[in-house]
Formats: structure tokens, sequence, C-alpha cells
């Protein structure tokens, strides 16, 4: 099965936008671990002065996971999707808080260039067309010494976490999305692309090549043990960015 690309990604969360949020409600553990992979950025005194960039926001449940460890940051919430971000805006939010339609790939041209204290992913990096230009991208957006957390499926490698992965994939998630507007494309999509993605120590490795200093690879728990890991890293904060000439 090929995986949804670009446009077509964008256009399948569209249409599973309006019951995306109960599906993803119904995985045990899925917004507790979102606030604590925020949590993990670290940000002092709740984020007050600070500028954080949430990347891929979807409906907003990493924006409200960054809100609980930063209520005083002033959060810019971006996404590729349209259908996702009205579910996004349709919610309560503080003043400080702005939803942006883009591309990770292409920020700049919706006027997000930065500089931001720090960056957080929630299961976007893995669908994007090309995972490092979006590091590099992101590497850039950042203050020298800013904080990046990335939060996604990167499986071990043990055959005993795929097979975990399949068997929630067809026996829950696909039927389940089955049921809502847009059928279970998006599902299979998703399934796949777990599979076809770095393992944790893959992308722990992806994530050093774009010149992020102090890369830690932390677990979540529960039935997402080995499936699902947050990566904390920082722009380096003073001398030459290690990215720089490298090729």
């Amino acid at each position: 099965m090929s995986l949804l690309r670009s446009r077509e990604l964008s256009d399948a969360f569209d249409r599973a936008a309006p019951a995306y949020d109960r599906l993803v409600g119904a995985n045990p553990g899925y917004h507790r671990h979102l606030r604590l992979a925020a949590g993990r950025l670290g940000l002092p005194d709740g984020g007050r002065g600070l500028e954080v960039l949430d990347l891929g926001c979807g409906t907003g449940a990493s924006t409200a996971a960054l809100l609980r460890a930063a209520p005083h940051a002033r959060i810019t919430a971006a996404d590729a999707s349209e259908g996702m971000l009205r579910q996004a805006r349709a919610k309560h939010w503080p003043e400080q808080v702005r939803f942006v339609h883009s591309p990770a790939e292409r920020l700049a041209e919706a006027g997000v260039t930065g500089p931001f204290d720090a960056v957080f992913a929630a299961y976007l990096v893995r669908n994007t067309a090309d995972p490092d230009a979006v590091l590099g991208s992101v590497r850039g957006l950042l203050r020298p010494g800013g904080r990046l957390v990335v939060h996604e499926y990167t499986l071990t490698g043990s055959p005993l976490h795929r097979a975990v992965w399949h068997g929630v994939c067809w026996s829950v998630v696909m039927p389940l999305g089955a049921l809502g507007p847009g059928g279970a494309g998006l599902y299979r999509h998703l399934w796949r692309s777990v599979l076809d993605f770095d393992t944790a120590a893959d992308f722990h490795a992806r994530v050093g090549r774009a010149g992020f200093t102090g890369v830690r690879a932390l677990p979540v728990g529960g039935w997402q043990q080995g499936i699902v890991h947050t990566f904390t890293a920082r722009r380096p904060a003073e001398g030459p960015d290690p990215a720089e000439g490298a090729s």
C-alpha cells in the first residue's frame, strides 16, 4: 500500500477532522502522553515571555498540552489541514494562542519565521515528505539554546512492538476510523507510516545529524511502550552551528 503524501494527506485529515477528537480520545493515555511530552520542554516560569511553536497542531490537543505546561507562553500553532484547524479554532483559547494554516515545509510563506524559544512537534515528522529538511527548518526557527521536543510513533524494532502496533491498528483503529467521515484510508496510512518510519534509535540519530545537541529518547507507558517515544534536544547555545557546512 502506498502512503498518502502532501495534498492527499492534508485532504484526508480534512475529511476525518470532525471525528478525530473522538477517536484519539478513545486511545488510553493519548492526552496524558501529550501533556508529559510538552512538560519535557521544561520551560521556566510557565513560559512567561517565551515564544513557542506547536508544529502540526491538528485539532489543538498538542496546543492544550503546551498551555498546561507553559500557560504564559505565546503559542503559534500551525497545521497543513484546514479541516483540523477548523476544529481547533472552534475551541476556547486565551489570546496568546494563534493558529496558522501552513505545512511544516512552508512556514515562512505563512509568516512564521521565529525566532522561537521552543518547538513542539507531536505526531508530525513521519508524515512529512522530507523529515531532514523539516528538522533543519525547525533548527533555523529556534533561538540559540532553544528547546525541541518531538513526540512521535517510533518503534524500537522489536518484533513484539511491531506485532502490537499491527494488532491495535487492524482490530481497533482502522475499524473505528472506518465509521467516521473519510473512512479508513487515513488510518491505513497512519498504520503503514509508522512501520515505514525510523526506529527510535534511527530517529535519535537523525535529530543529531540535523544539528541538535543533547538528544534524548524517552519512552511512554501503557500499550504504547516501545511504540511512541518523546525526543528532547536543543539548538546549540553558542559557537558555530554543527549543521552549518554539513553536506
